[in-house]
Formats: structure tokens, C-alpha cells, sequence
């Protein structure tokens, strides 16, 4: 057996010892929660009826014997979203399924799912994070009927995965898994679709020729096939053994991505007659650390520097930027997915997928191999990709070398010997930086500060030619509890073309930019926010600043102290914002998950 690399080994110790309290306070109740036989036993005889009244007879029949495990479907289809449209025809699928393996299934509810590519830019925007915490709630409504003895969750993209799973991890005594759809099949290049966003900003292309790159990278049903937050979730449900092997980057609509659905419903029937394998047990402290290497070493979303914080939180495991930080040192780079190379999801799986990039962090020790899955004991069941042997679904070994080594190596033979995140720290505050998706040459800015307090202000000042030099762009205000912590997306045409000038450029925000970020160098989510006084809100125009993804330094060559801070008015409304003035005002900082649930600050 490959032994464990000593700074694994002691994250994970730092990390058992620091959530002993919590973990062990979440494990007593999970565990008061679970009991012998369908759980809708105990509910009297009127609850239960409600909870059957409108089922199919047959259906109705089975529920009423309390004898059969009646597994959740908790759903975030809409026909809006290409990555959640296919799972319009998942229920009666799923239901056909869990029949066959001994159960009986019904939809517990949905959840909302809105899309970033569509809110980018625009006060909707300002949603998205507290809406991760809302799917949290709102799974939590589907499963409180104390019906169901096992759950399915149907969800991929940004917000909808984290929340679920936060969600389910509060009924974490169910036996859970994560049901996906897929990417869409490749379309434009993402490099070309780049090259028309920078020609577009420069004034080179006109909206038409825009819109028709953006439909041609966007083309189908599917989740979109950059490595973005939402390729970052599938990849992370399958490393922590939340789907079934090889399940994560299977194209919709194919006889394989139906088997895939029916098998992993069949699964979860399986565990909840066995009463086994619950959620909250799985996700202990070995899987979260697990998922951290794992989107290090993928060079994954810089939103899950967020999330896995939230769903640790959500299980009793306190996870810190520095778990990250520390993990980053020793984790090496071997994937180059875009925005950090120009290949695509379906390259990357082709190339050798997760089956090669478990196994070749599980024989670099950088994996804890000692943990549960949906799939059973063991990581290594993971080295596995699925196939279809005369329309039975069946497992085969994966590929123990990269078929293509300029998208997926091995960890002997890395793009780069640490991972794609970096966490900054000096006096301006803490950071992170996707140091993977910027040249190694642009990875360190000492300019002078240019300061804004929104986007749009730096993208006008760009149009009027007012960006000259080097300078680090600083945008405040923007972090969770100023007006929710919007994606800064737009930020990055412009800035890209200033660098393709020659100038030095960088960003520095409370805000996010998430797995879609580019070749610029950003300082993202630093806390403290400028709202809440951080030392951002103190900065003026022509401070010098050194954001360095190398040696991890965020800091401004300036007294600070003496300086009155720069406050706005974070009142907001329209497009619901006003609704979501108390998350505001209760949300933790973003080392803390950027969420609403627990103490704040």
C-alpha cells in the first residue's frame, strides 16, 4: 500500500482534531435519526396518508405497507438551463428503476437553479452565492416529511450542488447520492470563444459576430465544457464517492448516461434496504480533504475555496483556507482543462479523466484510499469507467497512463509540482488566486493602485482610455455581506487586452470570478470586506500593491491606519434583492463559506 504523504496526513489530523466537538455532536444526531424499517413508519396514519394521497395506485398499494425503502428525488430541472434540462425525463426513469431494485420512489421536491453564464454582469448576479444556501433549505423542506429512507439528488451546476449537499447532509442518517447529466458535446473552442470576447471588448467584432460565438460554445443541452464551478462539482461528487464510478462526464442523451441514472437509483435502493452507508458517515474528514486535493490538483473553481468550507461545516468538520493553503504546497498540477489550458471537459475525459487522476493521486499518496462510497468501500473502486457489453452496463479498468499529456498527466510528471490555488495573506488581507490559469511570468504585479467600487466603472474607464500603465485594479464593495458577492466576469475582456499590450495588470477583490477566470492575475474573495471595514476600503489611488502568486503575498505599501474607510451605501433593490437584506446581514466571510446558516462573522 502507497503510503500517505506526510502533509496529508497531517492536515487531516489538524483537521480530525480541530472538528472533534462538532463532528461528534453532528454524528449523535445523525445517528438518533436512523432506525430499523421504512421510515414512514412512524408517521400516524393521517401524516401518512397526505404523503401518499396522490400517488398511482399501485404505488399507493406499496407505501402503505411499510415495507419497501421509499427513496427522494429532490430535482433542479427547468428547461432553461442547458446542464439541468435533461432531467425533465429523470423521475419516471429513476422511479422504473428503484421498483426494479425493491423500492419505491417519489419526487420530495425542487429546488431552485439559476444559471451565472446568464445572470453574469447583471443585478441578478448579486443572487447567486445566498442562493446556494436557499437549494440548502429548500432540500431540507423535500426531505422533512420523514418519508423517505434514501435520496437522490438531481443537480450539477455553480450554487445547485453545493446547496443540496448541504441540504442532505442535515438529514445526513439517508443514504445519498448525486445523479448527473453531463456535459454538452464540444462545440466552439473555448480559446476561440476567448478571442471573440477580447476582439468584441476592443471594439474589433460587433454583437452579432459575438452572439454567435457565445451560441456556438453554448450549444446544446449539457453543462457548458469549460472547467467552471459546475464541471468542478461533478468532479467533486465523483471523487468523494457521491456518484457512481466514471459517472461525472458522460454526454446526455446517451444509452450510457440512462444506464448510469437507472444504476446509481438502483444503488441508492440497495444501501437504504441494507441500511447503510449514510450520507453524513460518508462525508467525514478523509473525503473532505479528499475533494481538497482533488480540485487543487485539477486546477478546479476557486468558488470551492467557498463551498467545501460550507459543506464541511454542514457535516461537524471545520475546514480553513490554510487546510487549502497547505495542501496547495505538496498537491501538483496535472490537469490543464480551460480557462487553465485550451481542452475541454470531454478532452479531459478522453485523455484519461478522473479514473487516471484518482489513480495516479492514490499511488502518489495523495489521496486517503480508506474511505466509504455510494460504490463501497475504498477509493480505488474509482480507477473504474463504465461501458455498455451488450446493453448491460459494466465496469472496466481505466487508463493507467494519460492518452494525452498535454491536457492530463500523471503526478511524477505534473504541469506544474503545486496546485492551481494559491491563498494570499499580508496586509491587505487573504485572499486566493487561480495561479493555474495564468502564465508563470504574470503571476507576480507590484503597480499602483487603480480603485472602483463596481465593474462597470473600470470597463468605462477602459473605453475611455484612462488605463494606462501597470496598475492593480482594485474592486471593492463587493464581497458577501456588501451585495452578495457578485462573479466579476466582465472584468476580464478588458484587462486581458491591456495585458496583451504589454502592460502589468491585476486584480484585487472581495468579490468572485470563480472557475471561469482567466489569464490575468486576481486576488479574489479577500476578507475582510471592504464593508465590513477590511483594510480594501482604505485604499487609494496610486498605492502601491503586490499581489504575488507565488510566494502567496497580498500586501500595500501604505499606512493604512490612519485613513477613514471608504463606505458606500450597500442598500439594493429590484430583481428580489431586497428580499435578501437579512442574508446580507448575516453571512459569514468568505474563509468562513460566505454563508447564512450558523454564526456569523
Amino acid at each position: 500500500m502507497t503510503t500517505l504523504h506526510p502533509t496529508l496526513a497531517a492536515v487531516t489530523a489538524r483537521i480530525t482534531e480541530r472538528s472533534a466537538t462538532a463532528r461528534a455532536a453532528y454524528l449523535d444526531g445523525i445517528r438518533a435519526a436512523q432506525q430499523r424499517g421504512p421510515a414512514r413508519g412512524r408517521l400516524a396514519c393521517g401524516n401518512l396518508a397526505h404523503g401518499f394521497a396522490s400517488a398511482p395506485v399501485a404505488d399507493k398499494s406499496e407505501l402503505r405497507q411499510l415495507v419497501k425503502p421509499n427513496i427522494a428525488i429532490v430535482t433542479s430541472y427547468n428547461d432553461m438551463l442547458s446542464a439541468h434540462a435533461p432531467f425533465e425525463s429523470y423521475p419516471p426513469l429513476i422511479k422504473k428503476a428503484v421498483i426494479r431494485a425493491g423500492g419505491i420512489a417519489q419526487v420530495a421536491g425542487g429546488v431552485p437553479a439559476m444559471c451565472d453564464g446568464v445572470t453574469q454582469g447583471r443585478d441578478g448576479m448579486q443572487l447567486s452565492l445566498f442562493s446556494r444556501d436557499v437549494i440548502a433549505m429548500a432540500t431540507a423542506i423535500g426531505l422533512s416529511h420523514d418519508m423517505f429512507d434514501g435520496a437522490l439528488m438531481l443537480g450539477v451546476c455553480d450554487k445547485i450542488v453545493p446547496g443540496m449537499l448541504i441540504g442532505a447532509l442535515s438529514f445526513g442518517h439517508l443514504p445519498t447520492a448525486f445523479v448527473p447529466a453531463g456535459p454538452m458535446t464540444s462545440g466552439l473552442p473555448n480559446d476561440e470563444k476567448a478571442r471573440v470576447r477580447q476582439e468584441y471588448a476592443e471594439g474589433k467584432v460587433g454583437r452579432d459576430e459575438l452572439l454567435e460565438a457565445e451560441a456556438a460554445s453554448y450549444h446544446s443541452v449539457g453543462t457548458c465544457t469549460f472547467y467552471g464551478t459546475a464541471n468542478s462539482n461533478q468532479m467533486l461528487m465523483e471523487v468523494m464517492g457521491l456518484h457512481l464510478p466514471g459517472s461525472s462526464f458522460v454526454n446526455p442523451g446517451t444509452p450510457l448516461r440512462q444506464a448510469l441514472t437507472e444504476a446509481t437509483a438502483a444503488r441508492v435502493t440497495e444501501l437504504a434496504q441494507q441500511g447503510s452507508t449514510p450520507l453524513g458517515e460518508l462525508v467525514d474528514e478523509k473525503v473532505i480533504v479528499n475533494a481538497c486535493v482533488a480540485l487543487l490538483a485539477t486546477g478546479g473553481s476557486t468558488n470551492h475555496t467557498l463551498h467545501l468550507p460550507a459543506i464541511a461545516a454542514a457535516a461537524g468538520i471545520v475546514l480553513t483556507w490554510e487546510d487549502l493553503s497547505d495542501l496547495s504546497t505538496v498537491v501538483p498540477l496535472i490537469a490543464r482543462v480551460y480557462p487553465n489550458g485550451s481542452a475541454d471537459v470531454n478532452h479531459f475525459a478522453a485523455a484519461g479523466g478522473l479514473q487516471l487522476t484518482i489513480r495516479t493521486l492514490l499511488d502518489a499518496g495523495l489521496l486517503h484510499e480508506d474511505v466509504q462510497t455510494i460504490a463501497g468501500p475504498g477509493l480505488s473502486r474509482y480507477f473504474q469507467e463504465p461501458s455498455l457489453a451488450g446493453g448491460a452496463l459494466t465496469w472496466v479498468d481505466g487508463p493507467s497512463e494519460s492518452l494525452d499529456t498535454t491536457i492530463l498527466r500523471t503526478a511524477d510528471d505534473p504541469f506544474d509540482k503545486e496546485g492551481g490555488l494559491r491563498v494570499l495573506t499580508g496586509n491587505l488581507g487573504t485572499g486566493v488566486v487561480k495561479v493555474s490559469a495564468v502564465a508563470p511570468e504574470k503571476r507576480s504585479v507590484t503597480a499602483p493602485a487603480r480603485v472602483f467600487d463596481d465593474q462597470d466603472d473600470l470597463i468605462a474607464a477602459f473605453q475611455a482610455g484612462e488605463l494606462t500603465g501597470d496598475f492593480v485594479a482594485v474592486i471593492r464593495h463587493q464581497g458577501p455581506s456588501a451585495n452578495g458577492m457578485p462573479e466579476l466576469h466582465k472584468l476580464t475582456p478588458p484587462l486581458g487586452v491591456l495585458q496583451g499590450r504589454g502592460q502589468k495588470v491585476a486584480i484585487v477583490t472581495d468579490g468572485r470570478m470563480s472557475g471561469a477566470s482567466g489569464k490575468v492575475l486576481a486576488a479574489i474573495h479577500v476578507t475582510p470586506e471592504a464593508s465590513a471595514g477590511g483594510p480594501l476600503a482604505r485604499v487609494r489611488d496610486g498605492d502601491v500593491i503586490t499581489v504575488d502568486g507565488a510566494t502567496g503575498i497580498l500586501s500595500i505599501d501604505a499606512d493604512l491606519s490612519a485613513r477613514e474607510p471608504h463606505l458606500v451605501d450597500n442598500t439594493v433593490h429590484g430583481t428580489g434583492r431586497e428580499l435578501f437584506a437579512g442574508m446580507r446581514h448575516l453571512v459569514s466571510s468568505a474563509d468562513r463559506g460566505a454563508s447564512f446558516f450558523g454564526s456569523n462573522h
